[in-house]
């Protein structure tokens, strides 16, 4: 007896259940990923907002105000509070730009660096094991549902100048 043909697409993965597992295994992942960072965070008497601005100034070395704000889609009263403070205790400096002097640009400092190491380390240990044990297949897909959840073009965009080794 033959074994019935594979079809290209399983449904199975789209029942309610599924979905509502994948949900729960998000929430899961990400309040293990978070774990060891909020507890550096705590420490130092800041919260995920810190952790935030220190990721994406350290990511993006010289970002402006405006385009942190973009990124991180938070008022700029939030933004402001969370940045003097990280400002104020010497992890991020803020320099004029070279042709708009108005311009502040973001860039993390020698202990921003380091603290921001220190809230990364667990995170990329993490992935480069999930994705280790995954395999090649497993990691595409997972940068594919990874898109398809993002809502902004401008999100998926960013990815698509990094995957073409621009930024």
């Amino acid at each position: 007896m033959t074994p019935p043909a594979k079809t290209s697409a399983n449904p199975l993965f789209l029942r309610d259940e599924e979905l509502r597992q994948g949900i729960e295994m998000l929430f899961y992942a990400y309040r293990d990923f978070i774990a060891e960072p909020d507890a550096i965070l705590r420490r130092s008497g800041f919260g995920r907002a810190h952790h935030r601005v220190i990721y994406f100034v350290g990511r993006y070395p010289d970002t402006t105000v405006s385009a942190l704000l973009d990124i991180l889609q938070i008022t700029k009263q939030s933004l402001s509070r969370v940045l003097g403070q990280l400002v104020r205790d010497g992890y991020i400096q803020q320099v004029k730009g070279p042709q708009d002097r108005r311009q502040r640009l973001l860039r993390l400092t020698e202990k921003g660096r380091d603290m921001e190491l220190k809230l990364t380390e667990d995170q990329r240990a993490r992935f480069a094991r999930a994705y280790r044990d995954a395999g090649v297949e497993a990691v595409d897909g997972f940068r594919k549902v990874m898109l398809g959840l993002l809502t902004r073009d401008e999100d998926r965009d960013r990815f698509k100048r990094l995957d073409n080794g621009s930024r």
